[in-house]
């Protein structure tokens, strides 16, 4: 009888309708002050970020060149002329073949290096493990400029390698100005500095597998062979997916090796995509060094695409 009344007065739709209209213009200002706090990121993130990526896509259809700096908006829209004259520079074809055979060779090592590492560290017992775990990450976190003059002087013609081999009767290189074993020497250094950080993701999860799992392929009678082949690999897929996008990312930019150690030589033997878009804009060539970045940023994605493609999780 209650209800009935006051259905009829609509006293209680009245309130309902207050409750919601209360509570919406709560989350309404819950989300204003959210955004207050979140807009000096934005707000850097845009000037910083959005803005120069924005600005160099647009700068890779102009012919923009350093004589155009007092009149940025005054330069010429050449639409795909800079992407099609950087494909049709040799140096850059040179750069190409470089970063490919960069990439190509150092990920599977570094991964195969880096995967044999996490397996016999998750294996082991002892005090001497964690030693070895920060042994191994040491070079991740050592300054790249530190790393290459270490690296300079073991790889010089009178350095520790070669006075190495002397010992066994063997004469070195001169592995930095040899245009045979510069690059395989960068790769050589690229793998050292970055097998600590993808070591470290597959302990990660190698240590997330379940244990009944394994125990189960134990109680079958399955050998270690198989056990890794048929369990351990299979469910490390996320996580090799995952340490083979990051590894990629970094050695298809490679940069620092070659701009400390070789300067992109010798006869531009070890001169990567980024050290070519590097010495575009110190040249100058603004409009190419945009259509450089970008050609590397699509070589990013598609290798990117590719990996998801390979190493992606099967139900």
């Amino acid at each position: 009888m209650t209800q009935a009344v006051v259905g009829a007065t609509g006293r209680a739709p009245a309130s309902g309708r207050a409750r919601a209209g209360g509570a919406s213009s709560r989350r309404r200002r819950q989300g204003w002050v959210a955004w207050g706090f979140a807009l000096p990121f934005v707000a850097v993130f845009a000037v910083f970020m959005v803005v120069p990526i924005v600005g160099s896509f647009a700068m890779s259809f102009t012919d923009f060149t350093a004589r155009d700096i007092r009149s940025p908006f005054a330069v010429n829209f050449v639409g795909l002329e800079q992407y099609i004259g950087v494909l049709s520079d040799p140096v850059f074809l040179t750069s190409l073949g470089v970063t490919a055979t960069f990439v190509v060779v150092g990920i599977p090592v570094t991964m195969a290096v880096a995967l044999a590492l996490a397996l016999a560290l998750n294996a082991s017992t002892g005090r001497f493990v964690s030693v070895l775990r920060v042994g191994f990450y040491a070079p991740v976190v050592t300054s790249i400029v530190a790393v290459a003059v270490v690296w300079r002087y073991i790889l010089q013609p009178e350095g520790l390698l070669n006075s190495a081999l002397a010992i066994i009767g063997i004469q070195g290189p001169d592995w930095l100005n040899d245009t045979s074993t510069a690059l395989p020497s960068l790769i050589a250094m690229a793998v050292w500095r970055n097998v600590g950080t993808l070591m470290v993701i597959f302990l990660a999860g190698l240590q997330a597998i379940p244990t009944d799992v394994k125990e189960a392929a134990l109680m079958d009678g399955a050998s270690s062979w198989r056990r890794l082949i048929s369990v351990t690999l299979p469910l490390l897929r996320p996580t090799l997916l995952l340490g083979a996008v990051l590894i990629s990312v970094g050695f298809l930019q490679f940069f620092e090796e070659a701009f400390v150690m070789t300067q992109g030589g010798p006869l531009n033997s070890t001169l990567s995509v980024a050290y070519y878009t590097f010495k575009q804009f110190g040249f100058g060539e603004y409009g190419t060094a945009s259509a450089a970045s970008y050609l590397l940023f699509l070589a990013i994605a598609l290798l990117s695409l590719v990996q998801f493609r390979v190493l992606r999780a099967k139900d």
